[in-house]
């Protein structure tokens, strides 16, 4: 996925200088730069507001599972087949504590800011990263064991 790419292309599609989208989505030019060279990527409220300054959808941007994937790339074992990840990522959030699960579905599946949970929870946004750098870790050992068949998809 080039998601960079993909906002710079419809950018220029709408006729657009990064200034004026800048303008329209209320961040700096150097932002949109960013985004569109990757240094940076926008969460999912800010594609959904790209979208609609660039009238598209988000899903034209990116799909939401890409997005979700790239975040937990690091969390897979190298072969590990995708035809069923989400029937093995339901069994993982099936085995974590209802905070746990509610975090990280907020962070990886609705692609909530880090500070956005935090306000949500009431809780300090360091509180939320190692949080979810702990369930990231929960996931890796999961996913292996999975994968050696000493753990079945619940």
């Amino acid at each position: 996925m080039d998601l960079g790419k993909r906002i710079a292309g419809l950018r220029v599609g709408a006729n657009m200088s990064q200034e004026e989208l800048a303008g329209r989505l209320f961040v700096s030019n150097d932002l949109v730069s960013k985004w569109e060279t990757g240094k940076r990527r926008p969460d999912w409220a800010m594609i959904e507001a790209l979208a609609a300054a660039l009238g598209v959808t988000a899903d034209s941007i990116v799909d939401r599972n890409e997005l979700m994937l790239e975040d937990l790339e690091g969390c897979l074992p190298e072969d590990f087949p995708d035809d069923d990840l989400s029937g093995v990522l339901n069994g993982f959030l099936r085995l974590l504590r209802r905070d746990e699960a509610d975090i990280f579905m907020r962070r990886y599946y609705f692609l909530r800011s880090v500070k956005e949970i935090a306000a949500d929870y009431r809780l300090g946004e360091n509180h939320v990263r190692t949080i979810l750098s702990r369930t990231r870790r929960k996931l890796k050992k999961y996913l292996k064991e999975v994968q050696n068949g000493q753990n079945e998809v619940v």
